[in-house]
């Protein structure tokens, strides 16, 4: 396998980023502990230490209670929550002109503006094949409100948003219904970053955009300045690992005004009555946060900004680069002895535009595709954390391997009410060879080069191995290679 020396040779800004891996040996050094390699950033960021035991003294030496009242633990909350809600705009660069509403997570910030905007018949929403399933299911609430529903489609191989297509998308119908574009600034399947140019030039149309920030925000810089989406979908813990079950949305002011909330509940009204029968919802973000926010875990949510403000995103972006076209390079070189590719990669070849996702498929020296499935069970077998199945994102999925209504309705019909992944899957394989899932390595702040080098080695233990007898091999914890052959 190629060395260290040939990395750096190739990435020399690597050098720059070594702070990072003193920062692994301090706050990330369970990873090299426990001989693990941590491969799934795009799943969920790892928190730091640090992030535990600054967030636990501020708890211990706290009194805090729920925010919902002006007592003084309640007080103490709400200060608290305003100060993380504070710290999130700055971060973005949308202090005055953005509103932060705390949510569950980014699916639930994207319920939020689904069951809110103000879809009706002559509304359109437009969304990208290269969605998360929480911005497909936006579909059901224009749906259910007589709103006209299109995709853009993406280019192959690269999974590119198709841009002529998606301007005649933009271009067409009439200007005056509500038109709301959503899509991702970097795809959780693919890694390529879509772009944010697209917001200016969809806004310049008439229509709103909703930008899926989840899986760009932990490696790359988002300046609501520069680029200037009407609302804005994120999930904390992918950022930096901690806390879970805290996601943001943010809305431009001007866009809030126009949500309309189906439902109210506790903490989302300033009057409710029940002879009466009337509520009045709260002001800004307070109407659209409900029940009893996470509201000892929302701190934690500025220490998390914190930390990364201290790596720098820079630094981080400048490491995944680096790391990730090491990863494309060498594993397209990898070959079976007669000289067939053992891996298809998905979406770009190269870094041009793209993030530390990278997503693949093993083939044998026939060129049958390998099940990801049995791939996923011998890397955790050597303690590699990876992904695999079709990541919720199943339009980018279809897209690279070509997959079409006929396909999809043929699956639907024979499985039924039973219809699910692994049974789709089975049915594409016995059918057209075709797969519904895949294998996908990601990288985030903590990764290094030994982390690549490792999945690398696991790699090229599958050379000369078939589809069937993959079934039978064995890797050694210690070199990742392969220690006993099936026959």
């Amino acid at each position: 396998m190629p060395t260290y020396e040939q990395f750096i040779q190739r990435h020399p800004a690597y050098a720059a980023t070594s702070a990072i891996d003193s920062l692994r040996a301090s706050d990330y050094g369970r990873l090299d502990a426990s001989r693990q390699t941590y491969l799934d950033y795009t799943g969920g960021g790892l928190h730091a230490d640090s992030q535990l035991r600054e967030h636990v003294q501020m708890l211990s030496g706290k009194l805090l209670g729920n925010p919902h009242s002006v007592n003084p633990s309640s007080t103490a909350t709400t200060e608290l929550v305003e100060q993380a809600r504070a710290a999130v705009l700055a971060y973005f660069n949308g202090t005055g002109a953005y509103t932060a509403i705390f949510t569950p997570n980014a699916s639930g910030a994207l319920k939020l503006v689904g069951e809110s905007y103000p879809f009706a018949p002559g509304a359109r929403l437009l969304l990208t094949a290269d969605n998360h399933n929480s911005v497909n299911g936006m579909r059901e609430f224009a749906r259910a409100k007589g709103a006209d529903l299109d995709y853009a489609p993406l280019t192959r191989p690269d999974l590119r948003i198709d841009m002529p297509a998606m301007d005649a998308l933009l271009s067409a119908g009439e200007a005056g219904p509500p038109r709301l574009l959503a899509y991702p600034a970097q795809s959780n399947f693919s890694g390529v970053k879509h772009p944010l140019a697209l917001i200016d030039a969809a806004r310049a149309k008439g229509w709103q955009v909703l930008l899926d920030a989840a899986a760009f925000v932990p490696t790359n810089r988002l300046d609501l300045q520069l680029h200037s989406p009407d609302f804005v979908v994120m999930s904390f813990y992918k950022m930096f690992g901690y806390p879970t079950g805290v996601g943001c949305l943010l809305v431009r002011n001007e866009a809030l005004a126009s949500l309309r909330r189906p439902w109210f509940g506790g903490g989302t009204v300033n009057f409710a009555t029940v002879q009466g029968q009337l509520h009045m919802l709260s002001a800004g973000e307070a109407g659209f946060e409900d029940g009893t926010l996470n509201y000892l875990g929302i701190p934690a949510v500025e220490i998390g900004l914190r930390h990364l403000q201290r790596v720098g995103i820079d630094t981080i972006q400048t490491r995944v680069h680096c790391l990730t076209d090491w990863l494309i390079t060498q594993v397209l070189t990898l070959r079976h002895g007669n000289g067939r590719p053992m891996v298809r990669l998905y979406g770009p070849a190269n870094m041009a535009q793209r993030g530390g996702t990278v997503t693949l498929n093993f083939y044998d020296p026939e060129g049958h595709l390998v099940d990801y499935r049995r791939i996923e069970e011998l890397a955790a077998q050597v303690q590699i954390s990876l992904r695999t199945g079709c990541f919720c994102n199943p339009g980018a999925g279809e897209t690279a391997e070509g997959i079409d209504e006929s396909d999809l309705r043929a699956g639907v019909a024979e499985a039924g009410t039973q219809i699910n992944l692994p049974r789709f899957l089975q049915f594409l394989q016995q059918g057209s060879g075709k797969s519904a899932g895949a294998i996908r390595v990601s990288l985030g702040l903590a990764s290094n080069f030994a982390d690549v080098d490792r999945f690398l080695e696991f790699a090229a233990g599958f050379r000369d191995q078939t589809a069937l007898t993959i079934g039978t091999v064995s890797f050694d914890i210690e070199s990742c290679r392969v220690v006993r052959d099936g026959g």
